[in-house]
This record gives structure tokens, sequence and C-alpha cells, in this order.
């Protein structure tokens, strides 16, 4: 399938933009790799609202609307995934009882949380930062914050096994979509100090730490620990970013 098209099915999925509406869906998991892509999307759009925002309100109040702003484009996807591996791992003891509480549509307590912990993290951290620099780091950390999903697909295998709806769109990046995700996720570091691509690494370490986890307590990933890893990486690009810009 030509790349426009892929890019066109993984926007049709991961965002309720619009897309043109006669595309193949056979083709859905090949369009992972566009991931990144998605994400310079998502994030320039919450980065044109931080600054039309930052106009009018407090700098937190542009944050806010920023966030909002990036959860209606993706229709809550990755935040709902990271509460249900909130529900699952923090109320299921097995790999059994882990997998029924997250494929369970209702929010627990855990869930509830972790996510208000996140929001509460990511707004106190980039409402810190100089305004003029927040919509290039919102850039950069929802493009590169996807590249963690397919490293964990690259990686992991799927631990629902071949009986589960979802097994007919799991797909295992090669090396060479592996390579352009990574090049189109980390373009978006051009844009800032150059000391900022050192914030790279803690969002690595976070994704291998994250993948080794889901792989210990249930052999692999699911959906939401897809979900889930590209909300940890994105908050934790943004601490690592806010923590070196003490240096910069």
């Amino acid at each position: 399938m030509p790349p426009l098209k892929l890019f066109f099915l993984a926007l049709s999925f991961y965002t309720r933009l619009p897309h043109p509406q006669t595309l193949d869906y056979k083709q859905l998991p090949q369009a992972a790799v566009y991931l990144p892509m998605v994400g310079w999307l998502v994030g320039g759009i919450c980065a044109l609202a931080f600054y039309l925002a930052d106009l009018a309100w407090p700098q937190t109040t542009a944050v806010i609307l920023a966030l909002i702003t990036g959860i209606l484009l993706t229709g809550a996807l990755h935040e709902d995934g990271f509460a249900d591996v909130c529900d699952g791992f923090g109320g299921g003891m097995n790999k059994q009882r882990i997998l029924e509480i997250m494929k369970d549509s209702h929010i627990g307590v855990y869930g509830v949380i972790g996510l208000l912990l996140m929001l509460w993290l990511k707004i106190s951290v980039l409402a810190s930062m100089p305004s003029a620099i927040v919509p290039l780091v919102l850039l950069a950390g929802h493009s590169i914050s996807r590249l963690s999903p397919l490293l964990l697909m690259q990686r992991y295998t799927y631990a629902r096994g071949n009986d589960s709806k979802s097994s007919g769109a799991v797909y295992q990046p090669n090396f060479r979509e592996l390579a352009f995700a990574t090049v189109i996720a980390l373009l978006p570091l051009v844009l800032l100090p150059a000391l900022c691509a050192l914030a790279i690494i803690p969002v690595l370490i976070a994704t291998i730490l994250l993948g080794h986890y889901f792989y210990r307590r249930i052999g692999g990933y699911t959906g939401d620990c897809l979900g889930a890893s590209q909300q940890v990486a994105e908050t934790v690009f943004y601490l690592s970013v806010s923590a070196l810009w003490i240096f910069i």
C-alpha cells in the first residue's frame, strides 16, 4: 500500500481527524509505523492551541486547554489504555485476572488515581517552563512518545494469544520500518536546544523498564499497554526537558 494511504489509515485509527473514507483496514497493522507522524499532527495542533490560549489566559490555563485539545483529537485513546493498565496491574494478581480487568470497560480506583496524577504532573511541568518553548516541547513530546509503542511491538509478543479478536491487528515492525519511525519521531528535536536531545535517554529507559514489567507480569503486551507506554513516555519527556532546562 502507498505510504500516504498507510498514513491516513493510522490517522483514522489513532485520531478523530478527518480522513478519506475509502481505506483498506486490512492494512491497518502496517500503518502503526506512522504513529510518530500522527504525533506531529496532534502535537502541532496542541501547540497551536497552547499558543493561542496563552495570549489570553494564564499559562496553566493554556496548558490545560492544550491537553484537552489532544484528548479531543485522539478520543482519549492512549489515556484510556493508561487507565486500564493502572486498573489491571494494580488490581490483578495473575495474568488471567490482569487481562480480564483491562478488558472491562469500567474504570476503577487505580485508573482514576493514575489518570489524575499523570495529568496533574503534565500540567505542573509544562506550566513551569518558559511559555515560548512549550509549543515546541508539546510537538516533540507527542512525536517521540509514539515511538515507545513501536519499540514494544518490535521487542515483545501480543499477550492475549491468537484467539483474541485483536490478534489480527498485531504487527511486528522490521528494522527498516523501526528506523524510519525513529527518524520521524526524533525530527522535532531539531527545533529545541541541542541539550534537550538527552531527554531521549530517560524516555528509552522508561520504555525498556515498562516493557520488561509487562513481560514479567503478562508475558507481552496488549493494546492498553501500548497506550500506557505512550502516555508514560510523553510525561517522562516533559519531565526530562524541564530538568535539562536548568542548564540551558
